[in-house]
């Protein structure tokens, strides 16, 4: 009797499954996403994968051993503006930090441009008299009276969740952990938000604004996640629900109900998780992963098989300071609305139809031009087997919604449908500068590894855009997520801010603080029996600098007599790799020591195709299909999963399975792996491609 492990992810317009059993096989679903309530979506993705297995529903939860989630709750609250009523005490003189915000906005030159309307208003945000100095002494002991007449004003306000955030209690928590008891007892059922317990580091504006997310968020989270956890009991799930982390890792529902502020990129990250594991199965180090979705498309820089750590996010208008995979996101996917504005360019995003009502093609009620209206247009997908044959695309819907741009730019169908084709591509080509060429990466240098449902389309032209000579597409990419976050593992992240030179630090005291964090990471593992990872790293920056740098110190021997030497050493070279240059004459300062508790869940998740075989001749097209490349075009359409490891085919040609569809192009040539996945060679010439209108619609 088989038993199953499964990833979720809950995307906007598609909910992806993937199960792997005990021998490594992987079977796939997709279901449609149910904004209103994304565990009804999730339900009916893991009905029809019950279905695709041939098993009810209830027999495949007795068998699954752990469901591994990546959901869109925490990110929908706050980019919509859905979270909970909150509010926020602070220290009295305090309370204006998170709107004057950074004295900075986006549009510097832009005169006129309002300021941001912050998720706690200022009737909301109260100060409490207390002083705690930056060194954590008391000089101002909190005054209980301040902080009761703080507190009903909140009550009578009647607010969902409360965030408090006190000068320098990261130093000394005393003050916030008083005002946690005292919020237990006043509003027992409101959520509780420490700033010493979600980001304990120096920098008030960050650690005001993170704690305000969280309180903001974590309702929404902790009822949904409760919420789920309660439908799948009832379906006979016994096993555990772990939640994907904008850090790469997981965490237990418990966890993520606390810090919900952790799972605002719950679901890209599993995409990076993926890419993770493709660094393995492709033997190369250096990777962009491109995930294209209906709704949007996320894109991350792996450097020698890792991505990177950033607490610098922006999502929406709010900061969020907890390590975070630094992914970034387009507006760009498969329902990415079309528009000319009044002088006549065209756009394509972010808008988007989401997953109701959809692309026009989709026949539920959309009328508003996407790109995959487009895609159909030019003959990309078959309209009879698109998801595997349960939608059947409506080929006149999307031509009228395509007619509208056509119209709006007097060009005929093809060539409008060819000029959302073409500017899609180059914004996503552009995304990919922005976390390559823009950080002194070359992107020539990496392989392009391509997942979503969309993005076999696009994905090579926009290859050529930026000379990069390699694609790789897997069996799985329309859930790759899912199927990534199957690779993961249980992670803390924890940091405390130490700020001070790095001569005058001893290495006891280096060691002493890391050994803290260390300990406060087993402790949150709890009884975990895998093997245990411990990852250390220092922000650090020259002295007269204003902001820091992650450094990995990985390897370092703490114990050596010349560790703060190989510390300042690793400083100066990840700034030179940065920034071009360094300074090793000037002092280094540490602000804050960081450590990765990693618990090794051990996942084989295999490669999710063909075993390893001998090259054999090219498989044959199931079917011919007439396409727009320039000019209409016959090219044989194959089906992924007749394709055998070995195969080598040419361009142009489509590639079909029941939920993605590749286009290879002229001059491109594919090499099925032994993994069964398509490795696409791109020419040393090809530069981007060059579409035109041959005049007829």
């Amino acid at each position: 009797m088989s038993s199953y492990r499964i990833g979720i992810d809950v995307g906007g317009t598609f909910t992806d499954v993937a199960a792997i059993d005990a021998d490594g096989h992987v079977t796939i679903a997709k279901a449609a996403s149910t904004p209103a309530d994304p565990s009804e979506g999730l339900i009916d993705g893991l009905a029809a994968l019950a279905a695709d297995l041939g098993l009810d529903l209830a027999t495949l939860l007795a068998r699954t051993e752990r469901i591994v989630h990546g959901t869109t709750v925490a990110t929908n609250a706050l980019l919509e503006r859905k979270g909970a009523k909150v509010g926020l005490l602070t220290t009295e003189g305090h309370r204006d930090v998170i709107e004057m915000r950074e004295g900075l906005k986006e549009d510097r030159y832009n005169l006129r441009m309002p300021p941001p309307v912050p998720l706690v208003p200022r009737a909301r945000r109260l100060g409490v008299r207390e002083r705690v100095r930056f060194d954590g002494r008391v000089t101002t002991r909190l005054d209980q009276r301040s902080l009761a007449r703080a507190i009903a004003t909140l009550a009578r306000a009647e607010v969902d969740a409360v965030a408090v955030c006190f000068l320098h209690s990261y130093q000394n928590p005393v003050h916030e952990l008083a005002t946690g008891r005292a919020l237990s007892r006043a509003l027992p059922k409101a959520y509780r938000s420490l700033s010493s317990d979600v980001l304990p580091q120096i920098k008030e504006y960050e650690r005001v604004w993170t704690t305000v997310v969280n309180a903001y968020v974590g309702p929404a989270l902790a009822r949904y996640l409760a919420h789920l956890g309660a439908k799948l009991r009832a379906r006979g799930y016994r096993g555990d629900v772990l939640v994907m982390q904008s850090h790469g890792g997981v965490a237990p529902i418990k966890e993520s109900q606390r810090l919900a502020a952790g799972a605002v990129l719950s679901g890209p990250a599993g995409g990076v998780a993926a890419g993770r594991y493709c660094v393995r199965l492709l033997e190369t180090r250096n990777l962009i992963t491109f995930d294209m979705g209906g709704t949007s498309t996320d894109i991350a820089l792996l450097q020698d098989g890792e991505p990177t750590l950033t607490g610098e996010k922006t999502v929406g208008i709010a900061k969020v300071a907890l390590p975070a995979l630094d992914i970034h996101t387009l507006g760009a996917g498969g329902g990415s609305i079309a528009r000319v504005d009044g002088g006549g360019i065209l756009h394509v995003g972010p808008q988007s139809a989401g997953a109701a009502p959809g692309p026009a093609c989709y026949g539920r009620g959309g009328g508003a031009p996407t790109v995959t209206d487009a895609d159909l247009v030019l003959g990309f997908l078959d309209p009879a087997n698109f998801f595997g044959g349960r939608i059947t695309l409506d080929v006149k819907a999307a031509q009228r919604a395509v007619d509208t741009i056509a119209h709006a730019l007097s060009v005929d169908r093809v060539a409008a449908a060819e000029g959302i084709y073409r500017v899609v591509n180059t914004n996503m080509a552009e995304g990919i500068k922005l976390v390559s060429v823009r950080r002194g990466v070359d992107p020539r240098r990496f392989a392009l590894v391509s997942f979503g449902g969309a993005a076999g389309l696009h994905i090579t032209d926009v290859a050529r855009q930026l000379e990069i000579r390699r694609v790789v597409v897997p069996t799985v990419a329309s859930v790759l997520s899912a199927w990534g976050m199957l690779a993961t593992d249980l992670r803390y992240e924890l940091v405390r801010s130490h700020v001070s030179e790095l001569r005058r630090l001893r290495p006891t005291e280096l060691r002493r603080l890391f050994a803290t964090l260390e300990k406060e990471g087993r402790r949150r593992l709890g009884r975990f029996d895998g093997t245990v990872r411990i990852r250390r790293g220092l922000d650090m920056r020259y002295g007269e600098q204003i902001f820091e740098i992650a450094v990995d110190l990985d390897g370092v021997d703490f114990d050596a007599p010349t560790v703060l030497d190989e510390v300042a050493a690793r400083f100066h070279t990840r700034h030179e790799e940065l920034y071009a240059y360094s300074a090793p004459g000037q002092e280094v300062v540490v602000v804050n020591a960081r450590v990765a508790v990693i618990g090794a869940l051990d996942f084989e998740v295999g490669a999710a195709g063909g075993a390893v075989g001998a090259r054999t001749a090219a498989s044959a097209p199931s079917a011919r299909r007439r396409i727009y490349l320039g000019e209409w075009v016959e090219v044989p359409v194959h089906r992924l999963d007749a394709l055998t490891p070995g195969d080598e085919l040419k361009g142009p040609a489509l590639f079909e399975s029941a939920t993605t569809t590749v286009l290879v192009r002229e001059g491109e040539h594919v090499r099925v792996s032994p993994h069964g996945w398509l490795d696409i060679r791109l020419g040393r010439n090809s530069g981007a491609s060059r579409l035109h209108s041959s005049g007829r619609g």
